[in-house]
């Protein structure tokens, strides 16, 4: 199993010294998730060849792997135009993990909630694209669902996963999307064991059930807003059922990518990071560093 940091916290550190930051807190794998100066959120990558070697000299020099690179592109948007930019810039993406020496792409099936079924559609015409592409490279294509993506929910998630039917595209389950993933309910062992072998990822960081309270979690206003809304946080400053998680991951002998992924906790990145690791570590039953 590979635990990997998500460096979002860090991403005002130039790339050497991110990846010299990791090494620091005890990490042995980055996820790369969007950065300015390397893969922004929905634009054209901002690497040259000089920036590559800069990012695997610093990777080699602390130690450092990379697990995977997370692209996010508006791939499954309801305008075709922006769907075309999305795929020009997947396959840039593409180019740099295969520079970079990284088998495996995380991101999400990004879209609409509003708009599912056209969104359906791009995300199908970006994949007769892509996928050929993807195989060709021997890249790993690992997609989650998130909130306000065309597809929120985890099965529906799997089936679609399932329909493609390729052996390179697998399933990433974010914990802290988890009461999106099942309207509320937080059965992530009956979600997991509905992935099955698809399951190849996971995020991890704690949230709240946006649905408890009868729903009164949150107050919006004005009442009836289209809103999403989750956290990503430690571990127990939420409503995730850790044990179930662990003993879950445990049972089907996970062995995968689990991510730390915690993006509120900027005034105290370090200790959350450190926590976190050794959180994961305890839970996973893996020896834990004095």
């Amino acid at each position: 199993m590979k635990i990997a940091l998500d460096p979002y916290m860090y991403r005002h550190m130039p790339i050497p010294k991110m990846v010299e930051k990791v090494a620091e807190l005890g990490y042995e794998y980055i996820e790369l998730s969007p950065r300015e100066d390397f893969m922004p959120f929905y634009k054209y990558p901002r690497v040259d060849k000089a920036r590559i070697r800069e990012f695997k000299n610093a990777l080699h020099s602390n130690g450092v792997q990379l697990s995977s690179l997370l692209p996010m592109q508006h791939w499954a948007g309801p305008e075709e135009e922006d769907r075309e930019a999305a795929v020009r810039n997947w396959k840039r993406c593409i180019e740099i993990a295969v520079e970079m020496e990284v088998d495996v792409l995380n991101t999400e099936f990004t879209g609409h909630s509003d708009k599912p079924y056209k969104c359906e559609q791009m995300f199908m015409r970006s994949m007769e694209e892509l996928l050929p592409i993807i195989e060709r490279e021997g890249i790993n294509l690992h997609i989650q669902a998130h909130p306000f993506d065309f597809i929120e929910r985890n099965n529906e998630a799997v089936d679609l996963i399932r329909g493609l039917d390729k052996d390179f595209v697998n399933y990433f389950y974010a914990v802290p999307h988890t009461f999106f993933y099942d309207n509320g309910v937080g059965d992530i062992a009956a979600m997991l064991d509905y992935a099955g072998d698809k399951l190849k990822h996971i995020n991890i960081a704690d949230t709240y059930n946006h649905k408890a309270s009868s729903c009164l979690r949150y107050v919006v206003n004005p009442p009836g807003v289209h809103a999403t809304v989750h956290q990503h946080m430690d571990i127990g400053k939420g409503d995730i059922n850790w044990d179930m998680l662990w003993a879950k991951l445990q049972e089907i002998k996970f062995d995968g990518i689990a991510t730390v992924a915690v993006f509120g906790e900027e005034d105290r990145a370090d200790e959350s990071s450190r926590y976190m690791l050794n959180e994961v570590k305890k839970g996973l039953g893996l020896e834990v560093k004095a």
